[in-house]
C-alpha cells in the first residue's frame, strides 16, 4: 500500500515543483553561497549574511510561484458542485425566507 507523508508529493502547476526538489535545490545554491564567499575570503559574518540573504531570496520566489499557480488554477470539479450545492442551498432559505414573510 501507499505510504502516507504529512508533506505534499508533487505541487501541480507550470514547474511540477516538488518540495523535495526544492528543498535539495535550495541546499544546492547556499552550499554554492557559502563556498564562493570561502574562496573569496569573506569573514564568516559575512559568509552568514549572503547565506540567509540567498535563503530569503529563494523563500520569496518559491512562495511566488506557489502563489502565482494557485491563483491561475481553475475551478475542479469538486469546486463546481460544492458551488453549486451552496446556491441551492441559498436559494432554498431564500424561498422559505420569503414564505414566512409572506404570512405576517
Amino acid at each position: 500500500m501507499g505510504q502516507s507523508s504529512i508533506l505534499p508529493e508533487q505541487v501541480d502547476g507550470l514547474s511540477g515543483m516538488s518540495l523535495p526538489k526544492f528543498i535539495v535545490g535550495m541546499i544546492f545554491a547556499l552550499a554554492i553561497v557559502v563556498a564562493w564567499s570561502y574562496l573569496d575570503g569573506a569573514s564568516l559574518g559575512t559568509t552568514l549574511f549572503r547565506a540567509i540573504a540567498c535563503a530569503i531570496v529563494i523563500q520569496l520566489g518559491y512562495f511566488l510561484l506557489v502563489f502565482v499557480m494557485v491563483a491561475r488554477n481553475t475551478p475542479t470539479s469538486a469546486d463546481k458542485i460544492r458551488d453549486a450545492e451552496r446556491k441551492l442551498t441559498e436559494a432554498a432559505d431564500g424561498e422559505k425566507f420569503s414564505a414566512r414573510r409572506s404570512l405576517h
